[in-house]
């Protein structure tokens, strides 16, 4: 399991108050699962003391920041050095953001898509990315763009 930086609460995708679900990001888990060991405890081990640790949980933990970003250290560097390199000459990524990761889970309760539903998204990835190459072709082979560049070095 990976942990990342800060432990939040995040109500936008929580039950009650979003407890679970920061936990589960935290831990890199899916947030079903966080709620049914949470359930489990409650019910089969320590009623009050699921109970009080669910309830200090939510007054303790502060609500995760809007656009509060759940990346590592090294990953955040890592892209902003790609980001870097990619400001050089050629064509640029029309959107600012850089795409998503697509994480694969290998177990059942980890976070992230099942392979085949991975697939399917680099798939239709691939394919934009595709219609967008033929595009660029169609420009750069076409009479309009070598008459342009003939204008620019006049």
């Amino acid at each position: 399991m990976k942990t990342f930086g800060s432990l939040h609460r995040d109500p936008s995708k929580g039950k009650i108050a979003g407890v679970c679900a920061g936990i589960a990001e935290y831990f890199g888990m899916e947030i079903w699962l966080v709620r049914i060991l949470t359930l489990t405890g409650f019910f089969l081990l320590a009623p009050p003391f699921f109970f009080v640790g669910y309830i200090a949980a939510w007054f303790i933990l502060e609500k995760k920041p809007h656009g509060f970003s759940t990346k590592s250290r090294n990953e955040e560097s890592a892209s902003r050095s790609s980001h870097n390199r990619a400001q050089g000459k050629g064509w640029h990524n029309v959107s600012e953001q850089e795409p998503e990761k697509v994480v694969v889970k290998s177990k059942v309760w980890q976070a992230g898509e099942p392979p085949k539903q991975a697939f399917m998204d680099i798939k239709q990835r691939f394919a934009k990315n595709e219609t967008r190459l033929r595009k660029m072709e169609t420009y750069v082979t076409s009479p309009q763009f070598h008459l342009n560049r003939e204008l620019n070095k006049l």
